[in-house]
């Protein structure tokens, strides 16, 4: 063996103290880390011939890298719907990593761990009170959970023509009808070979909403004179947290031939709270569904989910199976997650969401979405109150707002770039109905009422300096 390898194997309950160390440091004063920066490094280092082993190695980081990083799981990262690290899902990301299993087979030799995915899958199913007809697994994100989803869904749309589109390619138009759909959608639709502009936007409903008219939808629906199509349908808009109307669209459902999938990224979560669950009522009846963990889980990047009814089993295994691996076995007799999502190279990312809903349980996490809902709502009576103006009305998490008037629409990004200079709390810029705005999305589970009043007074403070 190597002998800084070997070094580093006799001396590895040491390095993994000085490295839990570092991040409960870390974790403990993540109030007082930046949530900007401006400290940068010249990435074209050396590579040492010999090795530095791993405590030279940390020391090097923490002089070089550790500057770089800010506090995206703290209370005050309210950009890009971002959660923070609960410490159980920390327990299971780093068993994740200690244990480093390929997870893919249920019943096999070589390792079983698709077994803690697929009880994962069915925890989550009880917490968002979904059917056991969907088949789920875990990817990295949206983008991979949407493009899932939107795989088989091509792949359904081929069967209608009684074409395989997976073997043999697109030969048909697909048709995409979709109001507001997430940018990950999009991309997604080109990376499918679709086209990310070869899409039909729905209106939305009139009076502030993102929401897709149901009116509107069935008249482009008359459109297609019979033809199959695929619905992207949201719930929760990133900028103002709206839900499409999915009774409405379950009725649909029994008049049109369509395929329906939903974006849940985040607003899926209502599910979880009496207050909020009548946003998502009717969407156990949809085909496909995607929602991240690591937005209200609160778990480590990468964590979603995608769920399939089951039903669809076999477009699944069309779309992604190993064809040229023989030694496999048949994938409807034999299940193996490489066969029905698209890598074939999976780490046990079920665990961090497994050990959360375990230690937290269904009432942990309506504290954090009731919590998480109330502080928007509180944070948006504090913007009224001084000179800001809400863009939209507030329905779960997100904060869509700007500055008051419009003579300050100019003045927008300068206040939201020198807010977020000061470190103290981290927004995101957008743009709603045409005017300039600011969005803040309240998901951490840390995240307190003297946050908002901190950023309040920052943000006082950054406005007289305009």
């Amino acid at each position: 063996m190597n002998s800084i390898l070997q070094h580093d194997l006799n001396n590895f309950e040491n390095i993994l103290e000085k490295t839990k160390q570092q991040g409960v440091d870390f974790l403990n004063n993540i109030d007082n880390v930046p949530t900007s920066n401006t400290y940068s490094i010249d990435p074209k280092t050396v590579l040492n011939e010999l090795g530095l082993g791993s405590i030279e190695a940390l020391k090097e980081f923490n002089e070089r890298l550790a500057p770089l990083m800010v506090s995206s799981p703290g209370p005050r990262y309210w950009g890009f719907v971002t959660g923070g690290s609960t410490p159980a899902s920390i327990v299971g990301d780093w068993l994740a990593s200690v244990y480093d299993q390929n997870t893919q087979a249920v019943k096999a030799q070589g390792g079983v761990s698709a077994l803690i995915e697929f009880e994962t899958i069915n925890l989550l199913l009880q917490l968002l009170e979904l059917p056991d007809s969907f088949l789920g697994g875990f990817v990295t994100g949206a983008t991979m959970s949407n493009f899932t989803a939107l795989g088989v869904a091509r792949q359904w749309f081929g069967k209608q023509f009684g074409k395989d589109f997976a073997k043999n390619g697109i030969s048909e138009p697909i048709n995409i009808l979709t109001a507001t759909p997430h940018s990950s959608s999009v991309k997604c639709l080109s990376l499918l070979g679709i086209g990310s502009q070869n899409y039909t936007v729905v209106k939305t409903i009139e009076g502030n909403r993102e929401a897709l008219d149901i009116a509107d939808l069935e008249e482009k629906i008359k459109t297609l004179n019979g033809k199959p199509f695929i619905l992207i349908s949201s719930a929760g808009t990133v900028n103002t947290a709206d839900f499409d109307d999915f009774e409405a669209i379950e009725a649909l459902k029994e008049k049109y031939n369509f395929w329906w999938h939903i974006d849940a990224a985040f607003g899926g979560f209502a599910a979880v709270s009496e207050k909020y669950k009548h946003f998502v009522k009717g969407w156990e009846d949809a085909d496909s569904i995607t929602i991240d963990c690591h937005k209200w889980l609160n778990v480590p990047y990468e964590s979603a989910f995608v769920l399939i009814k089951k039903e669809y089993i076999n477009l699944q295994i069309e779309t992604f199976q190993n064809s040229n691996a023989p030694y496999l076995g048949n994938p409807l007799e034999n299940f193996n997650y490489l066969n029905v999502l698209p890598e074939n190279s999976r780490r046990l990312r079920a665990l961090p969401a497994w050990f959360s809903l375990k230690a937290y349980g269904k009432e942990g996490f309506r504290d954090i979405i009731e919590n998480s809902t109330a502080l928007a709502l509180h944070f948006g009576n504090a913007l009224i109150e001084n000179d800001f103006e809400l863009l939209a009305p507030i329905r779960l998490n997100n904060v869509c707002f700007t500055l008051k008037g419009e003579q300050n629409q100019e003045k927008v990004n300068e206040f939201l770039s020198a807010l977020n200079d000061t470190g103290k709390v981290f927004m995101t810029p957008t743009v709603y109905q045409g005017k300039k705005g600011i969005r803040a999305s309240f998901v951490n589970w840390r995240t307190r009422e003297d946050d908002i009043k901190l950023v309040i007074e920052e943000m006082r403070e950054v406005l007289s300096e305009l």
